[in-house]
Order: structure tokens, then sequence, then C-alpha cells
């Protein structure tokens, strides 16, 4: 239980008061409680007594004791029985918020969205204070597509269920391996659906424990090798499972990757050798079945070397794969530069963090919390930032083989300007400059914002240059071209945010970057310990573009690094 969980906890809390339409002061202690809780610099474990943060109460400190000591909330718990299951659903139209949908609760009895709709249609809605005949007909257009299942579901979606799914199949022993398949494992940035390969000489057994353990809604189909759910959760996406013997598994596992395409161009080599290709193995000339032991050996029965999934497009993989050897892996990664502690809004301390890298097996890293203009993240004043040196010194001496380097990573503001001046960029070790405002304005004012940040001789990287959410917002539309031209002019290094809720830059902008040679960062944005795993996203989407190991500049040695920033 981490600190971020505990005031995402209190936030929810709030949520479903203010939508059974608690007394205001209630709903208010909880929010005051999240938020002491956010500016507080430590972490849960470093904090004796929460009961002494200015803004947490008796009865908000019986919820952290709770949460720390059984990891639930019996507070949450109760109101989610308490509260209509279809209220909560509601906060995501537009324009309803906890109040607004309480009052329909309450006046109307719309726990629904089956309920507003009507409510809407029969004009009871539009009598009620607050509510006018342009917010009804925005409701109504809104409601057309409300609760609809999603076609494809975001990778940021998927790698959450891919993560709960591998637990499960890790803990059922007479399974002799297993891997995710599908556009997921090609690390696409949407996909119809989960697939899975697993090896194992008990499918029947592997079957029950399966679905004993798996969190779903509907059971879609249960064969005895075909599995197929649909999960439990919002806008939830199917998961469909394949149980092979151990000696189909690879190439079951390469057929169920795809892409179509690729099985299409891998099926005319086996044609011209006067073999077959299938999911069961390589049928030979003489009817036999050639099965292998891993997907390497099946393509190196092609001739061919090893091609990660990533690259599986059906065209250039087979052009280029002799350069296959030379792009970026995970293995490669020596450090991370954009990452947020306690001191803004990340879940851990500056010491947390720093031993969970030195874990991961890093060389370097920065902190780069949040600049004083982003103040809904508890971001640093120059002060505070001055504060926070001494932790990182500490670390530092404490942990001599590892370097953590003092960064920010600060807001472009509406106006132009930045958010600190160059006296406290040229304190830090690494400035990061990102826009998280105004993406409405023309392209013109967004690249005048850009510009400013890129020309300032203090500015290091980009962050997220292009600001989008995959399957939720587009970001500020940046002229790509230009941004790619400056950041080579001023010798800037260009971000690929490996969260999967960015992966900013997109390929298409990411191959722009390595045309130019303009210096890519694989980042993980991490507010999180557990987030740092987004690392290996982040590799696998760059293989997408092509990137070699020596365009990402995390790869590099912390004295080529050093280098560069100084020479820059």
């Amino acid at each position: 239980m981490n600190k971020k969980k505990i005031i995402n906890t209190l936030e929810t809390i709030a949520t479903y008061l203010e939508l059974k339409g608690e007394n205001p002061f209630k709903i208010s202690a909880f929010r005051k409680a999240a938020a002491a809780l956010e500016n507080d610099p430590r972490s849960i474990e470093e904090i004796e007594d929460v009961t002494k943060i200015k803004g947490i109460g008796k009865g908000t400190a019986a919820v952290i004791h709770d949460l720390l000591e059984t990891g639930e909330s019996s507070d949450l718990t109760s109101l989610k029985e308490e509260v209509p299951a279809g209220l909560p659903l509601l906060l995501k139209i537009p324009g309803l918020g906890g109040k607004k949908i309480a009052k329909l609760y309450q006046e109307l009895g719309v726990d629904s969205a089956d309920s507003l709709k009507a409510a809407c249609e029969s004009g009871k809605v539009g009598e009620l204070a607050g509510f006018g005949k342009k917010t009804v007909e925005k409701l109504l257009k809104e409601l057309e597509t409300f609760g609809q299942r999603s076609e494809r579901h975001p990778i940021w979606q998927l790698e959450e269920n891919v993560k709960e799914i591998n637990a499960v199949l890790e803990a059922i022993e007479e399974i002799e391996r297993f891997s995710v398949a599908g556009s997921f494992r090609r690390v696409a940035e949407t996909s119809k659906d989960i697939d899975f390969i697993i090896a194992s000489a008990q499918p029947l057994v592997v079957k029950d424990k399966l679905l004993a353990a798996l969190s779903y809604t509907e059971i879609v189909a249960a064969g005895d090798t075909k599995i197929s759910v649909i999960l439990a959760g919002d806008d939830a996406a199917n998961a469909d499972f394949r149980i092979v013997t151990d000696a189909e598994y690879p190439t079951a596992l390469h057929h169920f990757t795809g892409s179509k395409e690729h099985n299409v161009r891998m099926r005319q080599i086996a044609k011209e050798r006067d073999e077959k290709i299938s999911e069961y193995g390589v049928e030979q000339p003489d009817g036999s079945v050639l099965t292998f032991e891993t997907e390497k050996a099946f393509f190196n029965h092609f001739d061919l070397p090893f091609i990660p999934p990533t690259l599986r497009a059906g065209h250039t993989e087979f052009e280029r794969h002799a350069d296959i050897p030379h792009l970026v892996t995970l293995a490669d990664i020596r450090s991370d530069l954009h990452m947020h502690t306690t001191w803004s809004d990340g879940a851990h301390t500056v010491r947390e963090m720093g031993e969970a890298l030195i874990e991961r097996g890093y060389d370097y890293a920065v902190i780069t919390d949040h600049s004083h203009y982003l103040k809904v993240a508890n971001g640093l004043t120059p002060e505070r930032l001055e504060q926070q040196k001494e932790e990182i010194y500490a670390f530092n001496h404490a942990h001599p083989e590892f370097h953590l380097l003092r960064g920010t990573e600060m807001d472009i503001l509406p106006d132009g300007s930045l958010d600190f001046s160059d006296d406290v960029m040229s304190s830090l070790d690494f400035v990061i400059a990102s826009i998280h405002s105004s993406f409405s304005q023309p392209q013109e004012q967004i690249m005048e914002r850009l510009h400013t940040a890129l020309k300032n001789p203090h500015v290091d990287m980009i962050a997220h240059p292009t600001g989008r959410v995959i399957h939720q917002r587009d970001g500020y539309n940046p002229d790509m071209a230009q941004l790619i031209a400056w950041a080579k002019e001023y010798g800037k290094i260009l971000e690929l945010n490996a969260n999967p809720y960015r992966l900013d830059l997109c390929v298409e902008h990411l191959e722009m970057a390595a045309k130019a040679g303009v210096p890519v960062a694989i980042n993980t944005d991490a507010h999180a310990i557990e987030q740092l795993r987004y690392m290996d996203i982040g590799t696998k989407y760059a293989q997408k573009a092509w990137l070699y190991k020596d365009m990402i500049v995390n790869t590099w040695s912390f004295e080529k690094f050093m280098d560069f920033l100084n020479n820059k």
C-alpha cells in the first residue's frame, strides 16, 4: 500500500459521498485529507502519526489506518453497497459531476444511463435547476454511444489485464510455459482482444484452474483447449486462451502473434522450400511435422534471425533483418531520466525511487518532480527544489556506485514563458520542459511555446512532445517536422514517454527524429516504483521505429551522458 493508493481511495470516498448527497463538510474533509497527504513529501512508511498532518482528522485517519492494516477501506466498501452501481459510471459523461448526479438521483430517481436518457427525453431533466435545454441536448448526444463496448482497447488498459493474467498463469503448476500473443505482444497501441498461448500436458486441469482464478463477467467459450472470456471491469476486453503441447508452443505462439501480413510472408518462404507452416509446426515434403524448442529455432530453420514481435509487420523485417542486433532492447537501458516522487505527485520518496532504480541495474537516473505552476500535482517552488537537493545528495552519499541527478519537469506556461528562471535551471543537472495546459491554443502559439523552451540553453529535453493520451485525446498538435528541426538545431533530446497512456513520441515521429539525428530518451515518467516497469514497453515500442541502441540517450554511459549535457 503506497501513498498514492491511499490518496486515490480518499478521493474516491469523497466522490461516493457526493453521489450519495452527503454533508458537504464531510465530503470536503476527505478531499482535504487527500490533498494534505499529497503535499507531505514523506512516504507513508515515514509518517508515524497521520493525525499530526494538518488537514487529516480522526475520521480520515481511521480510513488510512484501515488501508494500511487490511489493504482495503471498509468505509469505501460500505459506500459502494449503498450507492447504486450505475451512478459512478455516469461520472464518465462530460458535464456531469458528483453534485449534479446526486441531484438527478435524489429528485428524479436517475440511477443508470438508461434512466437518465428516459428522464432527458421526458423533459424532466430540463426542468431541474442547473439543467437547461442545451445541457439536455449534450447529455442525449453523449448517451447515444455511452456504455457500448469498444471495438478496440488501448494498450494502457490491456497492460493491466495482461499483468493480472500473467500472475494467474504463473500460479498454475501444470503450465509449462506461456506468453501473451496477438497485437498486444507486437505492442500495438490498441487491440481487439488479448490472446494467450499456454503449453501444458494437462489442458483440462489448466482450464478448470484458469476459470476458477480469472476475474470475468462471461464465459464465451470453454472447450478442452480453447477458452474465451469477457474480463471483469468497465468496457473490458475479451481474453482468449489456447492450450497446446510444449512441442507445438513455439509455432503456435508465432502463429497467434501475427501479424497476418508477417505470417503470409513466412508461409511464402516455407512454400519456396516445399514446406508448410501451421500453428502445429512445419510440415515437411514427406508429410512429417517438424517442431522447435523456441521461436528463435523456428526462424533459424528458415535462415532468419529471431524477429522480435514488434517488427512483425510483413515487409521491413525481411529486408532489414541484419539490423535487428543493433536495435535497442531493455537490457541496453542504463538510466531513466523522467520520474516523480512524493515531493510532487509521486507515491514514493527519493530514497525509495533511487533504491528501486539500483535494483533494476541502472547506473544513473534523474529525479524530475513537477514545477510549481502545476499546483494540482503539488509542483515544487524554487525553495522546495533547494530543500529536495539535500535528500538527493544524501542518497548519493549513501550509494556512491550510483548517480542520482537533480532535475525538474518544468512547465512551459500558456503565455510562452518558462516556469523557472535561468538561475534556477542552471542550478540543476537536467531540465525537462513540457506542456500540460492550454492544449487548444492555435498551432502557431503552441510552437512559440515549444520554441521558447528549445532555444533556452538550460533546457535539455522536451517531454511527451505532443501531449497525446492514447484512445482519449489527440494532444496539442505541434508541427512535428519543425519541432524536430529545432531539437536538432539546439542540440536537445526528445522523449519517448514509455507510459502506455502516452507512448509519445509515436512511431512515425520517432522515425522522423531518427532520420534527423535527434537523440531520443526512453523514459517511464514513473509516479510510483511499479511504473518503472514501463521501460519494457518503451523499448519494444522504439523497436517498431527501428531505433538503434546508440540513438537512445539512456543507453549511454554516465560519462557520455554528462559530456552531452555539458557540450550541447
